[in-house]
């Protein structure tokens, strides 16, 4: 019936009672009349292929058995082999990430859904060395929308324990995420604001008295209460004054200097304003907190729009500083609290500091900047002018120094008021005042035989350089003034040279261009770089009179000196000793090769008409 030939297979029977699977290939032989004699057939034992057959098809069944159960997990499973290629993608993935599995399989993990392959790689490395890694990553949809998930990562191994594939197993956290970002929130921010609340800060402040303990840097609070809130709250409503508050919050977080202060709402119309990593020294740290406090001070100048309403409110502001020795945040608080209440009783609108050490150095500063002001704007400043001698005795030029005769201070202290200027940015005017009546003198003294040869060094700070317009103003001055170029040094600090130096060379070469010449002052004290040396078009060195005092009794001073003579005659450069005030000073700076020097041996800095 199955024709001339014919193969199949047979489920037999062994004596011994065990059963067996042979494959039967057989086929007709017939007579020379093509009639059917006989049949014959081969029997081969199939019985292991069978057996592989069925544990074969066993395993299908189960994978498709596993499938279905892994599709019908909530969670997102993916497997991929060593090289992160997917080939399992159950459908929590396609509802998790919006691919299909015929989209995802045969695609990476890193081209569908990895964001940060940083992270990712890390995650790789782990899973490899330890065999499983858990953690939260942040994910990309098919839409391009993000989603946050917890991962779970094993490394699967075959039966020789050589890694085959990372199964993935991850659930959508996202809206977990937000309701712990949302409890946070409530935790420890303040819910109109958004600054943080009495909480946070009290933390943060905590976390600022260790560190002030360990880098032994100041800190500072300033605690800030709206004057005359209440008035406001009664007359335009609560919602007037929620409205205030929310504006004035953002008003602070523009005044505080660096990511890493923290202002904060502790309640009603108060604030605080908390300063970390400042100056090791307490005068100059309350000097900082006071400049935070002024700038607050400023910004409340400018009216608040309500809606329809302009409102003016003012801060009144007490300061306290916090290092290695208070511990106490409470106490800390009360201070800054006791502060702000004098600050009321001083009239509203100002600052107190707790210490009323602190206070007296603030206030001071203070009257003193408002005096510096006047000074500029009352020709209070004038000129002296220290000699510069060369080895014959002969005065070949001078410096032009600053002096302030205050109508009450008396002469103020070029130590004291320099430093203010430059903070306060009045050193601009004072520094153009000084450039142009040293010109004037340059172009007075040209007319007499006995001084038209002497050149006039004129300091120029760093801040006064870096204006974009300063060549400008230069050669205007030299213009107006018709003083030679070729008579007026201006003197450099290192401190100017510490940030574009190409910029500094271009403006030094525009006025090297006309004849004025440059020295480099206090050299050695700063920033001290070899590299620059040899770009800039220097044509003098002065040696600090830091190292000439001690010269003769400082070995250290001594090598110093003797290496700054020997570093400026390889470039071809003067070098000007300054502070020279003993003969036996000027013998040992001469002995080694410098012959130009400035100090009290030489004269002491006088005006104009008496020199």
């Amino acid at each position: 019936g199955k024709g001339e030939n014919w193969t199949d297979e047979y489920h037999f029977l062994r004596k011994d009672g065990s059963s067996t699977y042979v494959l039967d290939r057989g086929f007709v032989i017939r007579d020379r009349g093509g009639q059917a004699v006989r049949m014959v057939g081969a029997m081969v034992d199939i019985t292991q292929s069978k057996q592989a057959e069925h544990e074969r098809l066993k395993g299908e069944r189960r994978n498709r058995f596993l499938a279905s159960l892994l599709d019908k997990a909530q969670d997102s499973i993916v497997v991929a082999d060593m090289k992160d290629r997917i080939f399992f993608w159950n459908k929590g993935a396609e509802r998790l990430f919006g691919w299909t599995a015929r989209e995802a399989i045969g695609k990476t993990k890193r081209e569908l859904v990895i964001i940060d392959p940083a992270q990712f790689d890390e995650a790789s490395h782990t899973v490899l060395g330890q065999g499983d890694w858990s953690g939260e990553l942040r994910k990309r949809r098919k839409d391009g929308s993000k989603v946050m998930v917890e991962s779970h990562w094993t490394l699967v191994r075959d039966d020789n324990e050589k890694p085959q594939s990372v199964l993935a197993i991850e659930t959508d956290i996202t809206h977990r995420k937000a309701a712990e970002r949302a409890i946070e929130d409530l935790a420890f921010f303040d819910p109109l604001t958004r600054l943080p609340n009495r909480r946070l800060l009290l933390d943060r402040l905590q976390h600022a008295l260790a560190t002030s303990r360990r880098t032994h840097h100041a800190g500072a609070l300033l605690f800030i209460d709206l004057d005359n809130f209440k008035s406001l709250n009664d007359t335009l409503g609560h919602d007037k004054g929620d409205l205030l508050l929310q504006h004035v919050a953002r008003r602070l977080e523009t005044c505080v200097p660096r990511k890493s202060d923290t202002v904060a709402r502790l309640g009603g119309d108060e604030f605080v304003v908390m300063l970390e990593d400042l100056s090791e020294n307490r005068e100059d740290a309350a000097t900082q907190a006071e400049s935070v406090g002024e700038k607050i001070l400023t910004a409340f100048n400018q009216s608040f729009r309500l809606n329809s309403h302009e409102y003016h409110t003012t801060p009144s502001i007490g300061i306290t500083l916090f290092d290695n020795r208070i511990s106490n945040i409470d106490e800390l608080l009360k201070q800054a609290d006791l502060a702000m209440y004098q600050a009321k009783a001083a009239g509203r609108n100002t600052i107190r500091f707790f210490d009323p050490d602190m206070q007296i150095v603030v206030s001071a500063r203070v009257e003193l900047e408002s005096d510096l002001r006047q000074g500029l704007q009352q020709h209070q400043f004038f000129l002296h002018y220290q000699r510069q001698t060369d080895s014959d005795g002969v005065t070949i030029g001078v410096e032009a120094l600053v002096r302030w005769r205050h109508p009450r201070r008396g002469l103020v202290s070029p130590a004291l008021f320099i430093p203010l200027a430059e903070e306060t940015g009045q050193i601009l005017g004072l520094g153009q005042w000084v450039l142009e009546t040293a010109c004037r003198q340059i172009a007075d003294w040209a007319k007499r035989p006995e001084t038209s040869r002497m050149t006039v060094a004129v300091n120029v700070s760093a801040r006064q350089f870096r204006q974009p317009d300063f060549v400008g103003q230069a050669l205007a001055i030299l213009n107006n003034t018709g003083a030679d170029p070729q008579k007026l040094k201006l003197e450099l600090t290192e401190s100017l040279l510490v940030a574009n130096v190409d910029n500094v060379v271009a403006k030094m070469c525009a006025l090297k261009a006309v004849g004025v010449g440059f020295a480099l002052d206090d050299f050695g004290t700063g920033y001290s770089s070899l590299s620059y040396l040899k770009r800039l078009p220097l044509d003098q060195l002065k040696i600090d009179q830091s190292f000439v005092r001690d010269v003769l009794t400082d070995p250290n001073d001594a090598a110093i000196a003797r290496t700054i003579l020997v570093l400026g005659q390889s470039l071809g450069l003067d070098i000007i000793a300054e502070g020279v005030e003993t003969a036996d000073q000027r013998d040992f700076l001469a002995q080694h090769g410098c012959h130009i020097y400035q100090g009290y041996f030489f004269g002491r800095p006088l005006p104009a008409e008496h020199f």
